[in-house]
């Protein structure tokens, strides 16, 4: 009987995941708010509380996470990597700065404390890689000349989360500064490790792992980021960086085929993830923090259209390309969840949660709203700032300046 709920209800999660999927493909949106809703809907004071599926539900949110970051680690080579840090990390500094200190401001002024504050902060700097992607795809906007300052900022942060998860981790599970100083030099050392590794010696890797029989290549990869997943958390390093650096450590045919095979389970069991966080959000809990959510996601907003503009300055973007890749950063969702998932499983403030929820809900909706809009906008209020007969800004400059390099390739593309 207990198996047979169990299927019941586990099936209509499925079915219902995947109409959410199809409604939020006609709106042309992240399905991620409808899976976030769902779990709401589902969960502790929801409309029907799940009983027999939860155990299985949550055991699934975990392998979502991992495959989410391994299949991240597949989009980068080491060497690709490498230079981002090297070129880019000046963005990176004022990303964390304009980002991250927000959310550990209002933390702080809620009276959470400390380790909440540092929580807080890595919910509202993260940007989420997969709604970007998909609306930069959907825009068309993947031959611009913006695009691989976004891809930078975006690699810089996941890059970041192999030293910030490890952190906290260890302040969630309230270990001394020397064992937690121990978990990071851990990080920090099988990053570097894997690095090292995946630049010197990565195609023979891949080799190892190739396989012409997808069957194979399929359970080798798997397994291979499960084993090496479960022996990162066993070490008090996050599971998900070890996933991510698996990714890293893969390239080539061996990259590309492993995610085809994996982008279905990876779908499945992330959407998994989202409702499984709902599933722990008390609807009735998130009234009382939507307005510092709403204040934290207005800030954020902006912040994030600073650093886009900042770091597209800085490679030599125009001053459309500026605009549209501060607008295209905006969008939060499967990170800001982890981080603040990793919290709420530790229990260390009920708000956070909610709060967490009610944010990513509002920007992962605001996100590709400012993606097509935030460009048009801004050259509308500069052209009613303009004196009137002034010609074009572009116009006036000269053609050695930055600005003059155009926002689009020579093919055209928009």
């Amino acid at each position: 009987m207990h198996s047979a709920v169990f299927l019941i209800e586990f099936g209509a999660i499925i079915l219902g995941l995947g109409l959410l999927g199809r409604v939020a493909g006609r709106l042309k949106f992240s399905p991620i708010p409808l899976y976030l809703l769902a779990g709401l809907a589902f969960g502790t004071g929801g409309l029907l509380p799940l009983g027999a599926s939860e155990e299985f539900v949550a055991i699934g949110a975990e392998i979502g996470v991992i495959l989410l970051l391994l299949m991240l680690g597949l989009e980068y080579t080491a060497s690709d990597l490498v230079s981002n840090l090297k070129t880019q990390y000046p963005a990176g500094l004022v990303d964390f700065a304009l980002n991250a200190v927000p959310g550990a401001v209002a933390a702080l002024l809620m009276g959470w404390g400390p380790v909440a504050a540092v929580v807080l902060a890595g919910v509202t700097w993260i940007s989420s890689s997969g709604v970007i992607a998909k609306v930069m795809g959907d825009l068309g906007r993947l031959g611009n000349r913006e695009t691989p300052v976004i891809l930078s900022i975006l690699v810089l942060e996941d890059l970041a989360m192999a030293v910030y998860l490890p952190i906290i981790t260890a302040l969630l599970a309230g270990v001394s500064l020397a064992a937690g100083s121990a978990t990071l030099a851990i990080a920090l050392g099988v990053a570097g490790a894997v690095l090292f590794v995946a630049v010197r010696y990565g195609r023979l890797i891949s080799r190892f792992v190739s396989s012409n029989d997808p069957e194979k290549l399929l359970l080798v990869v798997l397994g291979l980021t499960l084993l090496v997943a479960g022996i990162a958390q066993q070490l008090q390093v996050s599971a998900a960086v070890g996933a991510f650096l698996v990714g890293i450590a893969l390239s080539g045919e061996v990259a590309e085929g492993t995610h085809t095979l994996l982008s279905p389970l990876r779908d499945l069991f992330a959407a998994v993830f989202f409702v499984f966080f709902g599933l722990h959000t008390d609807p009735a809990s998130i009234p009382p923090v939507l307005l510092p959510a709403l204040a934290l996601a207005v800030v954020t907003t902006c912040t994030k259209i600073a650093t886009g503009y900042f770091a597209a300055k800085r490679a030599g973007v125009g001053i459309k390309g500026r605009w549209r890749a501060g607008g295209t950063l905006v969008a939060r969702g499967e990170f800001s969840i982890v981080i603040a998932g990793l919290a709420v499983t530790a229990g260390i403030e009920p708000a956070l949660g909610p709060l967490a929820t009610a944010y990513v809900l509002i920007l992962v909706v605001i996100g590709p709203l400012t993606a097509r809009y935030t460009e048009p906008v801004a050259a509308w209020i500069s052209r009613r700032r303009s004196p009137k007969g002034s010609g074009s800004d572009a116009v006036a400059r000269p053609a050695h300046s930055p600005e003059a390099i155009p926002d689009h390739d020579p093919a055209g593309r928009t």
